[in-house]
């Protein structure tokens, strides 16, 4: 029986809570952009609505943290990604067709800076105690 290491474990979970995410976002972006939102709009709407969501399934589940203490950081954090991301789809997007295809471009990339994030301002584990 192979053990995985705890943090190859809350890996594994980001990912897989990052998946349902990703999907639940690009479907409002998407859906947004069908119905003639501007990119901006579909990313504020899709921040608006993943920040919640994503709060829920990336703390609860990735993480096993969803004190709301920890949401003003969270969602610090995704709007700091949304920022990013409404800089780099404009960028992708002259260089392929489209702002859709420019989103699923830059998914992988910034699942990588928020899993980042996360692990380094929102579920940090407590400080450690000194030593008396």
């Amino acid at each position: 029986m192979i053990i995985v290491p705890p943090d190859r474990q809350r890996w594994l979970r980001f990912l897989a809570a990052g998946a349902l995410n990703t999907l639940f976002g690009f479907a409002v972006y998407s859906a947004a952009i069908v119905l003639g939102a501007p990119v901006w709009a579909g990313l504020v709407i899709s921040n608006a609505c993943g920040i919640a969501f994503n709060f829920v399934t990336t703390g609860g589940y990735a993480f096993r943290n969803r004190m709301m203490e920890r949401f003003p950081r969270f969602a610090l954090s995704y709007l700091g990604l949304g920022l990013v991301n409404w800089l780099l789809i404009h960028w992708v997007g002259a260089w392929v067709h489209g702002p859709i295809t420019a989103q699923a471009i830059l998914a992988a990339p910034l699942a990588l800076l928020s899993y980042s994030l996360l692990v380094r301002f929102v579920f940090t584990p407590p400080a450690a105690q000194p030593t008396r």
